[in-house]
């Protein structure tokens, strides 16, 4: 299961390399929230390090920034884009959406991030206590008679509809597309 992300406190410490290999771990937490794009957090990098002439940044550790959009020495050129939807998106679309872009396949960091959450808004089926319980409740909606619902094989077909049409992580149900 993702650990639920907290958008609004996404932050990452600043260092560099040349301060690394040189045994210093001199750096500073900056709070993406404080910036309002890619360009104007790199300036404070630089303003952080101004004691170096050319920085080379190393992001030694962050924290609420979904995976994918950020690693040891690369910021993606969407991570501003992606936080601020991310931080408009329900609080209860925010743990299946980012189990849904890891299990789709779909990369944060490269997709244009309002296409993503629209086919995330296609495929979210919703959250379930288990995959059996899924398909009792699309067995509701059918209407069969109450005699042929109780002789109903619910577990055998939970497990055709997630062979094919559907997956399901951490109590998230998905079509599949």
């Amino acid at each position: 299961m993702i650990q639920q992300i907290n958008i609004s406190e996404a932050s990452v410490y600043v260092g560099t390399y040349r301060k690394y290999n040189e045994g210093s771990i001199f750096g500073k937490w900056l709070k993406l929230s404080e910036y309002t794009d890619k360009e104007e957090f790199y300036t404070a990098c630089r303003e952080l390090h101004q004691d170096e002439e050319d920085p080379e940044f190393m992001f030694q550790d962050y924290e609420n920034i979904p995976n994918g959009l950020i690693d040891e020495c690369w910021l993606s050129n969407n991570v501003f884009k992606v936080l601020e939807s991310f931080e408009n998106m329900d609080e209860s679309q925010k743990e299946p959406f980012l189990i849904w872009c890891n299990n789709g396949h779909h990369n944060l960091a490269e997709e244009y991030i309002d296409d993503l959450i629209s086919l995330f808004e296609n495929d979210y089926v919703g959250e379930y206590d288990s995959e059996e319980n899924f398909a009792m409740e699309l067995v509701e909606e059918i209407d069969l008679p109450d005699f042929a619902k109780r002789y109903f094989d619910y577990q055998a077909y939970a497990r055709d509809l997630f062979c094919g049409d559907y997956w399901s992580d951490g109590g998230y149900v998905f079509y599949s597309s």
